[in-house]
């Protein structure tokens, strides 16, 4: 799995369509291209990248644990993630009066959670349905 690191890269695959959401988190998904000249992406392999803006998520800490969540579950094995750019947008904050805490393992487990139900509705959208 390749990381996005680019702004051309993480703008490319917003542009391209929404494929699952749940309450916190959306996943965009971007095919590869490699007809144009220079293509955004180098190889034909599945890229990911984490968008936490500071306006969900104020504190620092808690931007960077919820980014090491999403990397983390996606890498999992049993993520079925098709060759192709894909985004993780955080779309909502997390209750801070729930989650008091920056960097609780009850905020991660929540966070990781919803990150497993959301691959698990981008596999079932990017499934072939083929008769």
């Amino acid at each position: 799995m390749q990381r996005l690191k680019t702004r051309a890269q993480f703008q490319a695959v917003l542009a391209g369509a929404t494929v699952a959401r749940t309450a916190h988190f959306a996943l965009h998904r971007c095919a590869l291209d490699s007809s144009s000249a220079q293509p955004l992406f180098a190889s034909d392999d599945v890229w990911l990248g984490a968008m936490v803006p500071k306006r969900w998520a104020r504190r620092a800490v808690t931007r960077n644990a919820i980014k090491r969540q999403i990397y983390t579950v996606s890498a999992a094995p049993d993520v079925g993630l098709p060759r192709a750019a894909h985004v993780v947008r955080l779309r909502a904050g997390f209750d801070r009066k729930e989650f008091v805490s920056a960097s609780s393992d009850k905020l991660k487990a929540a966070v990781r959670a919803e990150l497993q139900q959301l691959l698990a509705r981008a596999a079932r959208t990017s499934a072939p349905s083929s008769s």
